[in-house]
């Protein structure tokens, strides 16, 4: 069991999140990088889809209060046990002591880091998912970031075993692979394209976007040269889905992340693939992105591939032996 001594930035507990909710206003939520959400689930034997606790930004300060098996992946936070100056990395599996502390700094190489405890962190579901959801305060602890003294308690908690094994791949939920220079998002054409302007979709595929600061867990706010509005007035409000790329009138795009509102009214002239979402999970103010177009049938091999890899990685975690 772990006690929250600082809580960091901007922490919270997400799983797979509630995608059926939004006939009642409320948004999927659930892990920004749904693949380091796996990634640190099935290093200890997890549902992938169990509630983990996801920091963002600048990690947390956590008091051990009784021995318990851990896995990180996701962005490298330079965390550390100060009392043997044991690093824990992003892709590994750990057995913590009773009297010890786990210290997460700033992120690296990404955004978001996710800390599994064995079983998943128990705690109840609400409209079937323990997500911290924002809007109506459910989920989670208090339907809020946690603070400081809140206990996470592992689901299983005599699970001790399993600690000393590295995430197989794909990709940065291992925590080795740093990304340079701006990030492809593979997007289809939206539902609005063909009401704005012509060279409003290929400004928006020719363009290196730089995320600005006033991103968070709801969008992506994008800077760049503004796209050219449509004439006449917005389109009535419509459900909207994560990874849609919205135009406001003020022509700068916003790509919707996992808290985004269940409903818009500003127009979306491309969706990203669903297979983006780790990449886009892990950008931060100041990195910049790139839109390249493709069609749906690509965006479903796309997304196959997927998970045929992280199957992969599942299946070799299970005949790997622990590593001491």
């Amino acid at each position: 069991m772990l006690e929250v001594r600082v809580p960091g930035l901007h922490a919270t507990i997400q799983d797979a999140g509630r995608p059926g909710a939004a006939a009642y206003g409320i948004p999927p939520s659930g892990a920004c990088d749904p693949l380091a959400l796996a990634a640190a689930n099935l290093l200890l034997g997890n549902d992938p889809a169990a509630p983990a606790l996801e920091m963002e930004l600048l990690g947390a300060e956590l008091i051990v209060r009784e021995p318990c098996l851990v896995a990180v992946a996701g962005a490298e936070m330079e965390a550390v046990i100060p009392e043997d100056g044991r690093r824990i990395r992003p892709g590994t599996s750990h057995l913590l002591r009773g009297g010890s502390t786990l210290v997460f700094g700033a992120a690296r190489d990404g955004a978001r880091t996710y800390l599994a405890l064995a079983g998943g962190i128990d705690l109840p579901r609400v409209l079937g998912s323990a997500s911290t959801a924002p809007v109506g305060g459910i989920g989670g602890i208090g339907g809020r970031p946690v603070a400081a003294g809140d206990l996470l308690r592992p689901a299983d908690p005599d699970r001790l075993d399993g600690a000393g094994r590295h995430w197989p791949g794909p990709g940065p939920a291992s925590g080795v692979a740093g990304h340079a220079g701006p990030r492809t998002i593979h997007v289809l054409e939206g539902p609005h394209a063909a009401d704005l302007p012509r060279d409003a979709l290929r400004l928006l595929l020719s363009t290196a976007w730089t995320v600005t600061p006033r991103s968070d867990r709801a969008g992506l706010r994008l800077a760049g040269p503004p796209l050219p509005p449509a004439s006449g007035p917005e389109p009535a409000s419509f459900g909207m889905t994560w990874g849609a790329i919205q135009v406001p009138a003020g022509g700068a795009p916003i790509l919707l992340l996992a808290d985004h509102p269940t409903v818009g009214g500003y127009r979306v002239i491309a969706v990203a693939a669903s297979a983006d979402r780790p990449a886009l999970g892990q950008v931060q103010a100041g990195d910049e992105l790139r839109f390249a177009r493709i069609d749906l049938a690509t965006a479903l091999r796309l997304a196959a591939d997927a998970d045929a890899e992280l199957a992969a990685a599942g299946a070799r975690l299970r005949m790997a032996e622990p590593m001491a």
